[in-house]
């Protein structure tokens, strides 16, 4: 979830207009373009809150969050609901936060390049920036904290930043490759596993179920307490994805050294096919992992349907990407982008605020609905809290050039005080 880092604020794009399939996305929102900035990688950013929303939310409301722990007094509502979300949503937009963090890297090189300044050392204060508010944000908020995997993997990153383009598509590859063959060789493993013993471990995650509830519907020293106690298994959960990220890092890298998202390159049939195949190969997986968690196949299913989910999510993430940029290069496409890109340019600020809310909704700091209410409600509550953001978003983004979050973490990349906070300023 990162932002351009502009080492030089009065810095312009350099992208050249096109014709027939290769108008680029600069091209076609040439009326709402922002000097510096490339306005598909933060329409992109904008719509990925809006999954990384939904699946948060659902994990926050309750202890059976998309099907962590079974819960056998779920409805055909329920379970239809988060069947929705799971197949859609859940493993699909952290990973196109990742391809965007990729590709933002080639955009801190360039800046700080083109200001005179070592790029290095700005890329590990912004990733000490990161994983203090990551540390904070699972500590205090949300156990499933996305910026400490971040902060930690990224230094792969910032090694493999010179690296030809070539060479970070295919060790993705590999990455990716190997990581999804162990998945499904372990999910398949499961399969094997007696139906008696399952049930055991169903039974051992109910029993934590009570202690949850009370946890995060106590003071605020509980719900610390209580995420500070699930940290070990979520720390596991991100070192297990992490190859995920990794490889969808290196994409975003191959694709920031071309320059795909600010010129253009990739032609409107080339977005079509990669969306086609996307969908058929990420949909089949997705739907079976959503199946599989609901108890459609019975209690053995739920860990091999998770894996062979997670390992066709990248599919889907792809077709989403691929998507995006249709809709963006569309006759419609500067209407969305005024909609979306001002979130994305605050996405930082955006991803932490979701979860005070979400906080403040369901744990003791304030309503403590914690498990009491539904998949429904609480899809319909983020859908809302979304909308809250986007309008939000643009009318602090017609007034600022950084969110509060981005603000600090801008200065502490750049170990001084931003200039040019507002557009006003920056138009001068």
């Amino acid at each position: 979830m990162r932002h351009r880092d502009h080492g030089n604020d009065h810095e312009h794009n350099h992208d050249h207009d096109h014709l027939g399939e290769t108008v680029p996305v600069t091209a076609a929102l040439g009326r709402i373009e922002q000097p510096g900035r490339i306005q598909a990688v933060d329409a992109l950013r904008g719509f990925a809150l809006l999954g990384i929303l939904l699946v948060n939310a659902h994990m926050m409301a309750g202890p059976y969050g998309l099907g962590t722990i079974p819960d056998p007094d779920s409805s055909v509502l329920d379970r239809s609901v988060e069947g929705v979300v799971q197949t859609f949503a859940a493993g699909k937009f952290f990973l196109m936060f990742s391809f965007l963090f990729g590709y933002s890297l080639t955009l801190q090189v360039a800046s700080a390049e083109r200001a005179g300044a070592r790029p290095v050392p700005r890329l590990l204060r912004r990733s000490l920036g990161l994983l203090v508010l990551g540390v904070l944000h699972a500590v205090f908020l949300y156990t499933g904290d996305i910026l400490v995997s971040y902060a930690l993997l990224g230094l792969i990153l910032v090694a493999a930043r010179g690296c030809s383009p070539r060479a970070a598509l295919r060790a993705a590859g590999i990455v990716y490759g190997l990581l999804g063959a162990a998945f499904l060789l372990l999910g398949a493993g499961t399969l094997l596993v007696p139906a008696a013993e399952t049930a055991e471990a169903d039974a051992e995650l109910a029993q934590g179920v009570p202690a949850l509830v009370d946890g995060y519907r106590g003071d605020a020293g509980s719900v610390v307490r209580t995420n500070v106690a699930q940290m070990p298994e979520q720390l596991l959960a991100a070192l297990l994805l992490g190859g995920f990220v990794v490889a969808a890092f290196l994409v975003g890298l191959h694709c920031g050294k071309r320059r795909l998202l600010a010129d253009g390159q990739v032609s409107n049939a080339r977005l079509r096919r990669v969306v086609l195949l996307g969908v058929l190969a990420g949909l089949p997986g997705n739907v079976f992992m959503a199946l599989s968690v609901g108890g459609a196949f019975g209690p053995r299913w739920p860990v091999f349907g998770t894996m062979v989910g997670t390992v066709t999510a990248p599919a889907l993430t792809a077709a989403y990407v691929c998507g995006m940029l249709l809709l963006l290069r569309s006759a419609r496409g500067p209407r969305v982008a005024a909609v979306l890109a001002p979130a994305g340019r605050m996405a930082l600020t955006n991803y932490l605020s979701q979860s005070v809310v979400l906080a403040l909704v369901f744990t003791g700091y304030g309503l403590a609905l914690y498990d009491r209410l539904g998949p429904l409600a609480v899809t319909i509550g983020a859908l809302l809290l979304y909308a809250g953001q986007l309008v939000l978003s643009a009318r602090l983004m017609a007034r600022h050039r950084y969110g509060p979050v981005e603000w600090l973490l801008r200065t502490v990349t750049l170990a001084r005080l931003p200039h040019d906070l507002d557009r006003s300023a920056a138009a001068r």
